[in-house]
């Protein structure tokens, strides 16, 4: 589908890049040449993901160790990519978090947890090389993964999305506003594509039921559907696509429309059975994370 070394020379930037669909992502642009750079909290996952990478790539490929929550942090990060690698090509906004939770019983701790990481953060990592490539006079590409529930809305994830939605309108209006700069902005919002940390909090119990039953596919997405659309939406002569959000869902959200609609039949512990859950999720997810 793409040409052999379509992204040689380009250096791409992917938040929360060592796991998921950022790591999907990352694979695909490393095997068509791309210098492929990755951040995120957990430092051992980010060495193990830069050995994936190298793998199959043929540019290097770079791990930073990073909370996206922290502006200060951001900059050093940006600024060191700058003085030792060179200006980024590309970015692509991954970093996120969610889990399911009625929003009565949600604690302001909790919506700060996503918010903070998807809303803030995604700004802050955007604003900080956008203002570089602005500066230089530097033409760039910015891809975020949003969620079908921007244009849906759903239940039991509102912080996320109210999030995801916000940075559904950054992509618009930075589309327009950073445009005449040659800064293009993008969106995916893709459907259950199942990675082991996501899967984890949004169905702490497992699927209760065949989510591929409701798709019009009659499949659930793979990790290489966004890697694809990811290589298609960044390359480099993909010059006209500006503003648009492209649903990856193989039609499910037009079929189904908005996802979580049946935890609206939970008891009080099938509730307190997911807190548990993603809880436990959470305790080992922190053991792997440097301080911050």
């Amino acid at each position: 589908m793409f040409v052999k070394e379509l992204y040689a020379g380009q250096r791409i930037l992917i938040t929360g890049g060592g796991t998921g669909l950022g790591l999907a992502m990352a694979e695909a642009l490393a095997k068509l040449g791309a210098e492929v750079h990755i951040c995120g909290r957990r430092e051992a996952v980010l060495r193990e993901a830069v050995e994936q990478l190298q793998a199959v790539g043929t540019a290097k490929a770079v791990a930073h160790s990073l909370d996206i929550r922290h502006p200060e942090a951001v900059e050093e990060m940006m600024g060191r990519i700058w003085a030792e690698h060179g200006p980024l090509s590309a970015l692509i906004n991954n970093a996120a978090g969610n889990f399911i939770s009625r929003t009565q019983d949600l604690s302001v701790n909790g919506f700060h947890a996503i918010s903070d990481i998807v809303f803030r953060g995604t700004f802050y990592v955007t604003q900080s090389a956008g203002k570089r490539w602005i500066a230089s006079g530097q033409s760039a590409s910015v891809l975020s993964i949003v969620v079908t529930w921007v244009q849906t809305g759903a239940p039991f994830v509102v912080s996320s999305a109210m999030s995801k939605a916000g940075v559904d309108a950054m992509t618009k209006s930075l589309a327009i506003e950073w445009g005449p700069y040659g800064i293009r902005f993008n969106a995916i919002a893709p459907g259950v594509i199942p990675t082991e940390g996501a899967s984890q909090r949004l169905h702490p119990g497992g699927y209760d039921h065949d989510l591929s039953k409701q798709n019009p596919m009659r499949r659930l997405g793979h990790g290489a559907d966004i890697g694809r659309l990811a290589a298609f939406l960044l390359a480099p002569d993909n010059t006209w696509i500006n503003g648009q959000t492209i649903t990856l869902d193989g039609g499910d959200s037009l079929a189904n429309g908005a996802y979580y609609t049946h935890l609206q039949d939970w008891t009080d512990s099938d509730w307190q059975r997911a807190r548990d859950r993603i809880r436990k999720r959470d305790a080992i997810d922190r053991a792997q994370s440097p301080a911050c």
